[in-house]
């Protein structure tokens, strides 16, 4: 079987350019990868179109918009996983037009495809009082117990994503003094992140625990593994925090913010940081962000809440009725012969 141009150039993109060229970390091409699985699916599936029999020239802007479409529709996939899906192909593109310069007008229809605007969703984080209520909940007397409190109090005084904390290895945690954390961002970045006394207090007695402090042989055993000793996944994380924040709506639901994932502890995070004065250069340097401008988002959700308070705080002045000038005829007359 003759294998078509659109075969070959998925398969240079995706084991060559992406980590060859483009040095994507291996979360990012697999995103890109499920791109094009179901893209091949909706061909086969709702265009009749055999996998081999696909030609570049047969990616039109007009079948891609309908590729999108059928996420929505069939997938029931939000405008974010949405727009995934379409800078995947939009890199893709990129790739074909430099290799294969007689899809170039193609190409360039492809690219002018426009991202699908999202809404906005207001941003979740905990208060201190609930933070202080969340990290109370795993039971300490417990191992799993004890996994899960330092789970919970690294993912928010590291403020670091969820694939972050998932791939931390033991050499990442330097408990000596001063402790830090190094973590492994998107897009390769690594940054080094300090953490508090009592936070470093808390892995050194994880650490212990489990048995790597001064051995060398687990320097690259996950930090947080499952019950079958492999590293947790993204699910796992977002498993453990639901179970706990469930039972401490139990005791305070109003402590619990709206929707609650992994990342709401990085948002409660910078918040807290924002609120206690720490300048936003540093915050930034925190979260691991490019431009402060992407930090900046934190400032309008705490301008937000000095609003609210200075409303809550702000009294309606009395006042006075206005009386109907026209019931009083001496005021009326005087007025009408005023500068007569």
């Amino acid at each position: 079987m003759n294998q078509t141009d659109f075969a070959l150039h998925v398969t240079g993109f995706l084991s060559r350019y992406l980590p060859g060229q483009r040095n994507l970390s291996t979360n990012t091409i697999a995103s890109y990868r499920d791109a094009f699985k179901l893209f091949l699916v909706f061909c086969e599936t709702d265009r009749k179109m055999k996998a081999d029999k696909i030609r570049i020239s047969d990616l039109t802007p007009e079948l891609l918009t309908e590729y999108l479409a059928w996420i929505e529709r069939v997938r029931h996939c939000g405008v974010g996983t949405r727009n995934q899906r379409l800078a995947a192909f939009k890199s893709f593109f990129h790739y074909v037009a430099s290799i294969q310069p007689e899809h170039l007008l193609n190409c360039q229809r492809v690219l002018g495809l426009p991202m699908k605007k999202a809404a906005h969703r207001a941003m979740n984080y905990f208060s201190p009082e609930g933070l202080h209520l969340l990290l109370s909940q795993p039971d300490t007397r417990t191992p799993k117990g004890r996994r899960d409190h330092a789970l919970l109090v690294l993912l928010y005084d590291t403020a670091a994503r969820v694939q972050e904390i998932i791939d931390l290895r033991v050499r990442d945690v330097r408990l000596e003094k001063p402790t830090t954390i190094t973590l492994h961002g998107k897009g390769r970045k690594t940054r080094v992140v300090p953490v508090t006394t009592k936070t470093a207090s808390i892995m050194e007695g994880y650490f212990q625990e489990k048995g790597w402090i001064g051995r060398s042989g687990t320097l690259d055993f996950p930090v947080f593994m499952n019950s079958r000793k492999c590293k947790l996944s993204r699910a796992g994380v977002a498993h453990i925090l639901s179970k706990h924040v469930r039972s401490m709506s139990i005791d305070g639901s109003h402590h619990v913010p709206g929707s609650v994932s992994p990342h709401c502890l990085r948002h409660t995070k910078a918040i807290h940081l924002l609120k206690s004065g720490v300048p936003l250069i540093y915050i930034r340097d925190i979260l691991g962000h490019v431009s402060v401008t992407t930090t900046e988002i934190y400032t309008k959700v705490d301008a937000e809440e000095k609003r609210k308070a200075l409303e809550a705080a702000y009294e309606v002045p009395s006042q006075d009725i206005i009386p109907n000038w026209e019931k009083d005829r001496g005021l009326m007359a005087w007025l009408s012969e005023l500068c007569g």
